[in-house]
């Protein structure tokens, strides 16, 4: 549907070569040689490639290998918890009801409209259904990115590399959480403002298509921060529009050039103003900024770190850097210079944070596939290259062209449906398909403290227990109102100075029993063979309650 209703395809005109010579043609319409007769009911039956890629990586990211790391991080679990929280109030949270250092503190659950979604799924389906959904979401966001490319003129082969690499870079941060949503909605925010800028610049004319933002703007709010991406594409569009105003000279292209960036302006207004359509209205703003701005917590938190090219995720993100790099370099043709700023920005946020890898990734795709697929295209006939380069080039030309035709037949997508349907009965029945368990959506026992919670749950303890951080949404998703915990991975709420003594507690700094001390902490829960562990093993006053292969269970003698 997407991919219809984002077509664009604007003609290039001499009055405005630069621009419109830069605006990337769409796929080539299917020549009549290449038609064929074949019955419609055979369109409707054989996949098409974005069909497979659909197909693949929901069944992948929904019963596979992938499934399990989908849970590979607790904050998922104070999301079912917030969630269900809201249903039972009706009300977004205004402060914190998990920690026992924070209870009562203004808390910016700005993800709120997310936990609702997810706290009604578990309740009705359980973690399987929390599974399911983040896999349809990363699958949504891959096969509407693979139809894009071939809407904006890639060649079929270009724009299976250029959604494989995004796919794997995105590994980096596959996880059951609400930044998903942010993909997937920042590959349709940049086509709306993508698609409606070239129109401007080839025919004059302004897309109703591009006021459809600031109702965007206003879901993607409430959804998740990342919606300070869709503000950051915005100015870059708009500078852009700056720039070309300036740049070209008195007459009717200038005039319409004034008319885009005067309509982007005003939609720029109206997406700032529907930022604040939320909760906390604009303390929300500040709230963020003040948790980006922190030096100490970017520096601490290992997702705002810079990636570390060694890992797999990391080298598919510098592989696209790199032939985004030789791409601008052999392209005769000069850029948009929306385009070039879109790709100064995206390998900037890659390299600043490895969170930021899988959305600069997609951005990257969505500006350099086209643009490669449109080089090669000239390279085929250029005259001052080897004849067997040529040759090769225009054979992978043609190749290009017959499976794209093939392609655009199909259109059925009675796989994804069947795909979807399924997955909807499995989730509906706990997992089973028959007499098969098909999907068994679990934390994992080898990674978070799934025995030892049990022992809490018998105690039963109703004291906050300490625990690492990244096991605190687990136990808040597993334990929780029984107890609360002491510190979980909300590290906005936190704030630098408890962090700071957290982590003096967990290095056994100088002052480590600061902390535990002033929040009257009787129960620790830590991963064994922690320097907190073997410290705590030779003090006479901490007790070994249990311990397992994943942690280590201590309560404080004579405070219990």
């Amino acid at each position: 549907m997407w991919a219809n209703v984002l077509n664009f395809t604007p003609s290039q005109t001499e009055n405005n070569t630069s621009e419109a010579e830069a605006t990337l043609p769409p796929a080539q319409p299917m020549r009549a040689s290449q038609k064929t007769s074949a019955p419609a009911w055979f369109h409707l039956i054989i996949p098409s490639v974005a069909d497979l890629i659909f197909v693949v990586l929901l069944f992948s990211l929904a019963y596979g290998s992938l499934a399990q790391r989908l849970l590979s991080d607790a904050d998922i679990g104070w999301h079912i918890r917030s969630g269900q929280q809201i249903v039972r109030a009706h009300a977004a949270p205004l402060s914190d009801s998990f920690s026992s250092t924070m209870g009562g503190k203004p808390w910016y659950a700005w993800e709120w409209l997310y936990d609702l979604a997810i706290g009604i799924i578990y309740s009705s389906v359980g973690l399987n259904g929390v599974v399911f959904l983040s896999a349809l979401i990363i699958t949504l966001t891959f096969s509407y990115l693979f139809r894009l490319l071939l809407v904006r003129g890639a060649s079929l082969p270009i724009a299976v590399v250029f959604v494989l690499l995004p796919a794997s870079a995105s590994t980096i941060h596959l996880l059951a959480r609400p930044h998903l949503v942010s993909w997937l909605l920042a590959v349709i925010w940049l086509q709306i403002l993508d698609s409606c800028e070239a129109d401007s610049i080839a025919r004059g004319r302004i897309r109703s298509m591009v006021f459809w933002l600031p109702a965007l703007m206003l879901l993607w709010v409430n959804l998740h921060g990342g919606f300070l991406m869709g503000l950051v594409l915005l100015g870059i569009y708009l500078l852009a529009a700056g720039i070309r105003f300036f740049s070209q000279g008195d007459g009717a292209p200038r005039e319409l050039t004034g008319k885009w960036a005067k309509t982007l302006g005003a939609v720029t207004g109206l997406c700032a103003l529907a930022s604040f359509a939320n909760p906390y209205g604009y303390k929300l703003h500040v709230h963020v900024y003040q948790y980006l701005s922190n030096r100490f917590l970017m520096d601490h938190i290992d997702e705002f770190l810079s990636p570390n090219f060694h890992g797999l995720p990391q080298k598919c993100f510098a592989l696209l850097l790199l032939l985004s790099m030789l791409t601008l370099a052999i392209n005769r043709r000069p850029p948009r210079s929306s385009h070039l700023l879109v790709v100064l920005f995206a390998a900037y946020a890659g390299l600043y944070a490895s969170r930021n890898i899988p959305i600069a990734s997609i951005l990257l795709a969505l500006v350099i596939a086209p643009l490669l697929s449109q080089v090669i295209a000239e390279l085929a006939g250029r005259n001052e290259i080897s004849s067997r380069l040529r040759q090769c080039l225009s054979r992978l030309q043609s190749f290009s062209e017959r499976v794209g035709s093939m392609e655009i037949q199909f259109r059925g997508h009675l796989w994804p449906a069947i795909a979807l349907l399924l997955g909807f009965w499995v989730c509906l029945h706990h997992g089973w398909l028959g007499s098969r368990q098909i999907m068994d959506a679990q934390f994992d026992a080898k990674r978070f403290p799934v025995q030892a919670a049990e022992v809490l749950v018998q105690q039963p303890v109703h004291e906050p227990v300490f625990s690492p951080d990244l096991w605190g949404g687990y136990l808040i998703y597993r334990l929780y109102p029984q107890l609360k915990v002491v510190v979980d991975d909300r590290h906005d709420l936190y704030g630098e100075e408890f962090l700071k003594d957290y982590l003096k507690t967990v290095r056994v700094e100088p002052g480590w029993e600061k902390l535990l001390n002033e929040n009257h902490v009787n129960w620790i829960l830590i991963p064994v063979g922690s320097s907190l562990s073997s410290i705590l093993k030779v003090k006479p006053e901490w007790k070994i309650v249990h311990q397992d292969e994943v942690a280590i269970l201590f309560y404080r003698a004579g405070e219990r």
